[in-house]
């Protein structure tokens, strides 16, 4: 799973270099700046990239095809830990000293483009429509994209077979009243000791909670302000509680025992990304499960992750770092890159070849990003989601009700503002 939690300690130290003298100017969000062209062409000169995880370590040998159709350009990819880039990209925007581009999380999108450090993605480079909706909308800020999504990632329920035969549960629900009955026999009839295994808060839980609520027609945000407070919120809130409340849910799960206790059905079900395929696979799990879509209230919507790419506005070589971004977002490009590094595609036409369609787990996962959202691109997002997270746990293991963890979701929210 890929979150891009940072430490809320260096926030107040990543500002106050964002707020100084020196390096790019506070006063220049980047959002009055139209959007400009790149150069017909090839790339030419060199193009420094920044990128984490398997995608840093693997990004340098895969340019190497890029540089063979591009033979005037050179690609220098620098590998970032995760842990610390969100601070190392801020103080770099804030000193003027950015590589070209840099793979960023999608969580961080709305903040970099507010401080005015990102370039607005030109005009004709790529086209809205190639790109499942729910990630384009992770790259948009205040109307205007700041960069395209380089892969993906959705969540799904993952469902003990043998378990759901003993349950006599033949098909995947399809509403919330289903989800319920289904989870409750996994339990009864089917062995499980629990039913169903979520979050019971702490870091990242707004992921499995959220969409519960846009699947009730909930919203993170109304025009600048925060809805936290709403009965679709509150409804929602409710609803993810009812599952440990009855027992179906486990409160406390101690760390490594999700995928054995899953494998050997004493979970039943838990909801969790495509990465869990090869985990399963690793515990003796291959061909003991399925994987359901969302189930419906008002939408059957899940949620969207992943990591978009984007050009620095004190990029030394915007143009061929464009047309590099525009490389990486080719269907051919964005499937050998899969076959690379499991990431899956952003762009749509990527799952029409073999290697995806292939593969029913994959294509389930590539089906549900059809309905998937992320939260609202705003520059204060991980503040709130651990404002969140926080209540969950307190919704979860105390005997605060589904109103007050909504209304104090809100109250914090509030408090931290929007950053618009």
């Amino acid at each position: 799973m890929r979150t891009w939690a940072r430490p809320t300690a260096v926030l107040a130290v990543v500002a106050a270099v964002a707020l100084s003298g020196c390096g790019r100017d506070s006063g220049d969000n980047g959002t009055d700046d139209a959007a400009q062209p790149i150069s017909e062409g090839k790339a030419s000169g060199e193009i420094t990239v920044w990128a984490m995880g398997t995608e840093g370590e693997k990004l340098a040998a895969f340019a190497a095809d890029f540089m063979k159709e591009n033979p005037d350009a050179t690609v220098k990819v620098t590998p970032i830990p995760w842990d610390g880039a969100h601070d190392k990209i801020a103080t770099a925007i804030a000193g003027g000293q950015t590589p070209d581009l840099s793979l960023i999380g999608t969580t961080w999108m709305g903040e970099f483009a507010r401080t005015g450090g990102l370039d607005q993605l030109p005009t004709d480079l790529v086209k809205e429509g190639d790109f499942f909706p729910g990630a384009w909308d992770t790259a948009v800020v205040d109307g205007k994209a700041y960069g395209v999504p380089w892969y993906v990632e959705t969540r799904l329920f993952y469902v003990n077979k043998d378990v759901a035969a003993k349950a006599g549960v033949t098909a995947p629900p399809k509403t919330w009243e289903e989800l319920t009955a289904a989870i409750s026999a996994f339990k009864q009839k089917g062995g499980a000791t629990w039913g169903v295994s979520l979050q019971p808060g702490g870091t990242g839980s707004w992921q499995t909670v959220m969409p519960f609520v846009w699947q009730n027609g909930g919203e993170v945000t109304n025009a600048d302000a925060f809805s936290f407070d709403s009965p679709q919120v509150s409804d929602a809130l409710g609803y993810y509680e009812s599952f440990f409340d009855a027992g179906l849910a486990p409160k406390d799960l101690p760390q490594g025992q999700l995928e054995p206790d899953f494998v050997k059905g004493s979970i039943g079900a838990f909801i969790s990304g495509p990465w869990h395929i090869g985990i399963l696979e690793g515990q003796g799990g291959a061909g003991k499960y399925d994987v359901w879509h969302m189930p419906s209230r008002k939408a059957a919507t899940s949620f969207v992750g992943g990591g978009d790419l984007a050009v620095f506005k004190d990029a030394k070589n915007r143009d061929g770092a464009w047309k590099f971004v525009s490389w990486l977002s080719q269907p051919q490009t964005q499937v050998k890159w899969y076959q690379a590094t499991s990431d899956l595609p952003a762009v749509k036409a990527g799952w029409d070849d073999p290697a995806l369609t292939g593969d029913p787990m994959l294509a389930a996962f590539g089906d549900q990003l059809s309905d998937a959202k992320s939260p609202p691109a705003i520059g204060t997002w991980d503040q709130v989601a651990a404002a969140f997270d926080a209540e969950i746990e307190r919704l979860v293991k105390t005997d605060e009700t589904a109103a007050d963890a909504a209304k104090a979701i809100q109250q914090k929210a509030a408090t931290i503002g929007t950053g618009i």
